[in-house]
């Protein structure tokens, strides 16, 4: 008897998954249906793939060998997949995009009901990671850096930039004064990232006595991974931030981050880009959205 895609599916997904469990919420059945799949894959194949424990699954060198093979069937029905539906005109298929949360929630997420109008057949998969992801390893189709670009053999294309400013809420600078200096700046309670250290390398001018340097590299008193953590720290008037201007030029709008020190601030724009793997089964869809959001992106 052969096996069949609903069953190389199954297998692979319980491998990314990690879990019975969370590959049955993923396939959205149950986990004894999972666990029945998986069994009778093995017993077509008469090998054992995944020694299972109470703890973890662990592949064999059986099961090493299948789910390389399995990946390549799934990636080919959805290359077929995609090519019918190029034929058609119509880019479609799962696109996967993973960013730093705060561009998810503040470029991307408000246009998203809009993407899937446009590209109704496209299925979008978003998610959030604040380091840098092996897009192989996760999955992901295209992913979203902000800041230099490091030599690598993926595609890229360059999506804007945004300004770095200084900023904090008003019922912070009402409580505590606002800084006029790097000297008052220094004695503030400063919000920074957790890593890497170079955010906390804020572009301000220290022109204090025998200095000339473009940045000053602040203490905070409070560190955070995120960004977006970050943001919420500031605006409950926990500190000052220094953050780009993607993620705070609404709050800047409304009233509620006010910038600051803007005399000795210098024009530094972190570069945002798009990078990929590109591939003939992926090209319409990630182009699909790429040039979608570069027409939304106001950086």
């Amino acid at each position: 008897m052969k096996t069949n895609t609903d069953e190389l599916l199954v297998f692979v997904t319980v491998i990314d998954s990690g879990s019975m469990t969370a590959a049955a919420e993923t396939l959205q059945q149950t986990v004894s249906g999972v666990s029945r799949t998986l069994t009778r894959l093995e017993k077509k194949l008469d090998a054992t793939l995944v020694r299972r424990t109470t703890r973890r699954l662990q592949l064999t060198d059986e099961g090493e060998l299948f789910l390389t093979r399995a990946r390549a069937i799934l990636a080919a029905m959805e290359d077929a997949e995609e090519a019918m539906a190029q034929h058609r005109e119509r880019p479609a298929g799962r696109l996967r995009v993973d960013a730093a949360s705060p561009f998810v929630l503040h470029c991307i997420v408000p246009h998203v009901n809009t993407f899937a109008a446009l590209y109704p057949e496209i299925t979008l998969e978003l998610t959030s990671n604040e380091r840098i992801v092996d897009l192989l390893e996760q999955r992901v189709d295209i992913a979203i850096r902000i800041g230099a670009l490091q030599d690598s053999t993926l595609h890229a294309r360059a999506l804007g930039g945004s300004r770095l400013r200084v900023l904090a809420s008003p019922a912070y600078l009402a409580e505590h004064g606002e800084p006029r200096d790097i000297d008052e700046l220094t004695r503030a309670r400063l919000i920074g990232f957790t890593a890497p250290e170079s955010l906390n390398d804020w572009p301000l001018r220290d022109t204090r006595a025998g200095r000339a340097a473009s940045f000053v590299t602040v203490r905070p008193a409070v560190a955070a991974s995120s960004g977006e953590t970050i943001r919420q720290l500031a605006l409950d008037g926990g500190g000052i931030a220094c953050l780009a201007e993607f993620m705070t030029a609404a709050d800047v709008r409304a009233g509620r981050l006010r910038t600051i020190l803007d005399d000795i601030l210098e024009d530094v724009r972190q570069p945002i880009n798009a990078v990929y793997y590109q591939s003939e089964s992926m090209a319409a869809r990630s182009r699909a959205f790429l040039d979608f959001l570069a027409s939304r992106l106001a950086l």
